[in-house]
């Protein structure tokens, strides 16, 4: 007795601990979900030059590389004549890069380097000094450096071997921070949460979850996509502290059924919540197959045409061919028109997307068939769920 109530208690337990576990495995932090409205990233952006290139870089018919490369050299105290300039070594390129949020004057930031000339490669070239600008106008950090293009690309001729872009790379760490974005943290009495993807039911779950940390409704949603959360006065000296707290919370997002068809490559997404109502699927494909043949009939072996006489007529592969050194070319064509056999299958009301796929596997549909039935589903007012096609 007592070893079947301590078999029925594990069992109990072991259920409470799937059914605990099954809880927290599509629990997300709110980091995860949403943003602290004020940190974001800017994009910055500059033109430069890069020197060093083995021939490959712009051709003389470029006009804006030459004009750059006198200008700093005019800068550097050198004055030259544009017409003694050949730019076969250097490229003009643009600069580019993102500035994060609290990045302070003397970090390292990541730069991507792209031809904008006519270069066909900046393979083992080197960045030189380029501003990097902000919308605004104003310098936020300066960038240069060897170029990385994570590949290669040589050959001569019609043989030519390639791997990656050639034409565009990146500098690691390759522009130092010269300027902060102004932005203030610290003695802030609110704080807004930017969801990701704006959902009324996210919203209220990162609220509660917020409140239920805080011991109080100091958490607000005003909309599907934003939380205002009222600052205590005693967290307020310790706010990266209490952000920390907060940003790791787990909350069970809850995001809107949809399908997602990416006709370029052949993707078919579906989310967990898609159903489907009662329906009656069947789904087969009509092949056409046009092939065309081309029969050339040769003259007989030293035959030579006589005036006055066709001479007898001689029947060779259904194609008749008459003295004289003619050749004969006729065009034959075969149709062949096959549709597969498929079932018909029933899904219920209510079927899962795992009932779904499952069932739609045994029809043997590939992710393009695939798009068709699920649009006819749609179609049919029997999928309950958006449609996207990318």
């Amino acid at each position: 007795m007592k070893e079947k109530y301590f078999h029925g208690l594990m069992v109990m337990m072991a259920g409470l601990f799937l059914l605990f576990s099954a809880g927290n495995v599509f629990a997300i932090r709110i980091k995860d979900l949403a943003e602290i409205e004020g940190m974001r990233e800017n994009q910055l952006m500059g033109y430069g030059l890069v020197a060093g290139l083995n021939g490959t870089g712009d051709k003389d018919q470029t006009d804006f590389p030459v004009r750059s490369i006198v200008n700093m050299l005019v800068r550097l105290g050198v004055r030259v004549n544009r017409k003694d300039v050949k730019v076969k070594n250097v490229a003009a390129v643009t600069v580019t890069a993102s500035l994060p949020p609290f990045a302070k004057p003397g970090n390292h930031i990541d730069v991507v380097v792209s031809s904008i000339g006519d270069a066909k490669s900046i393979q083992g070239g080197t960045l030189l000094q380029t501003p990097l600008l902000a919308a605004d106008g104003r310098v936020y950090a300066v960038a240069q450096g060897p170029v990385s293009i994570g590949g290669f690309s040589s050959g001569k001729g019609g043989g030519k071997s390639q791997k990656n872009f050639p034409t565009v790379g990146r500098v690691p760490s390759g522009a130092i921070v010269e300027r902060p974005v102004p932005f203030s943290f610290q003695n802030r009495s609110y704080v807004v949460f930017n969801l990701y993807m704006a959902d009324f039911t996210t919203a209220k779950r990162v609220t509660s979850a917020i409140n239920d940390y805080l011991g109080q409704q100091s958490a607000r949603a005003m909309d599907a996509g934003t939380i205002r959360i009222n600052i205590p006065k005693s967290r307020r000296a310790h706010l990266v502290t209490l952000m920390s707290a907060l940003e790791n919370l787990d909350v069970h997002p809850d995001n809107a059924a949809r399908v997602v068809f990416n006709e370029r490559t052949g993707t078919v997404v579906m989310g967990e919540d898609v159903r489907i109502s009662t329906v009656a699927v069947a789904h087969g494909n009509l092949n056409v197959v046009i092939k065309e043949h081309t029969n050339v009939s040769q003259p007989l072996p030293f035959s030579t045409p006589r005036k006055g006489s066709a001479g007898p007529a001689v029947k060779t592969g259904g194609t008749v061919i008459a003295p004289g050194g003619q050749t004969v070319v006729t065009k034959e064509q075969d149709i062949t028109v096959k549709e597969e056999k498929k079932k018909l299958i029933v899904l219920k009301e209510g079927a899962s997307i795992g009932e779904l796929v499952e069932s739609l596997n045994k029809i043997g549909v590939t992710p393009r068939d695939l798009m068709a039935v699920l649009q006819a589903i749609h179609a049919a007012g029997a999928l309950h769920g958006k449609l996207e096609i990318m």
